[in-house]
């Protein structure tokens, strides 16, 4: 169990560091006009009669575009991504779990003790003085 739960962690700790270094809004402008000079190319092309460069170009153009429009900043959107806060949420729960587990462990021993009691009768269970 001790294995998974590290391997987990390793590959969180991965997915942090990728999140980390993607940044969308800087790669964002970088399609757009990837996408913008593909479609120049692609009139370009077309004018000098080469349809299939032509033809190139226009898919590259379409590739680059839809990929800016993923990368898009949407309105309302924080900068942080959802595979972030999923993360977080994921560590939010585990420690929850874990609070959880000690308790219900506290409980059982507690349960344990006065089912302990409650087996040893009436007589034992007296504590000081009997008159």
């Amino acid at each position: 169990m001790r294995w998974r739960a590290r391997t987990i962690v390793q590959r969180q700790k991965r997915l942090r560091d990728l999140v980390m270094t993607f940044k969308p809004t800087t790669w964002y402008p970088i399609a757009v006009v990837l996408s913008v000079l593909n479609l120049a190319g692609a009139g370009f092309a077309a004018g000098q009669a080469q349809p299939e460069h032509a033809t190139v170009h226009v898919a590259l153009a379409l590739a680059f575009g839809l990929w800016a429009r993923r990368l898009r900043p949407r309105p309302g959107g924080s900068e942080v991504p959802a595979g972030l806060e999923a993360l977080e949420a994921l560590d939010a729960l585990e420690v929850e779990v874990s609070k959880l587990r000690r308790e219900l462990t506290e409980t059982q021993e507690r349960l344990d003790f006065v089912e302990r009691l409650l087996a040893q009768g009436p007589e034992a269970r007296r504590v000081g003085p009997q008159p």
